[in-house]
């Protein structure tokens, strides 16, 4: 694995969150339908690290779902609602701070 190629060990299984119930149900039946023929060699992956222990999938809502924050345009209240689970947050003063980022501009000058 590339990761222990650079001595990062990482808890196994990894937790994967997934918000298609329909891609788990697949990962976790060996069951080919002839509707996901086009993600079969895909699926065989998925299913194959799940079987390992190498990933532990589960169920998340979408609007949980902190990749979307990457990958969808979001109304302001859900980008808003994704950025905050991730601790992120603004560097522009605000009053709310106190005057504390001021503070720290004027004594780095």
């Amino acid at each position: 694995m590339l990761l222990s190629d650079f001595g990062i060990t990482v808890p196994f299984p990894i937790k994967m969150f997934c918000d298609n119930q329909a891609a788990l149900h697949i990962m976790a039946n060996p069951v080919f339908h002839k509707r996901k023929k086009h993600i079969e060699i895909y699926c065989h992956i998925v299913r194959d690290a799940y079987k390992e222990d190498f990933i532990a999938p589960s169920h998340v809502q979408s609007s949980l779902q902190l990749a979307d924050l990457f990958a969808k345009i979001l109304p302001l209240k859900s980008f808003a609602d994704l950025v905050s689970k991730l601790g992120l947050f603004s560097m522009a003063p605000n009053p709310t701070c106190g005057g504390l980022l001021r503070l720290v501009m004027q004594v780095q000058h």
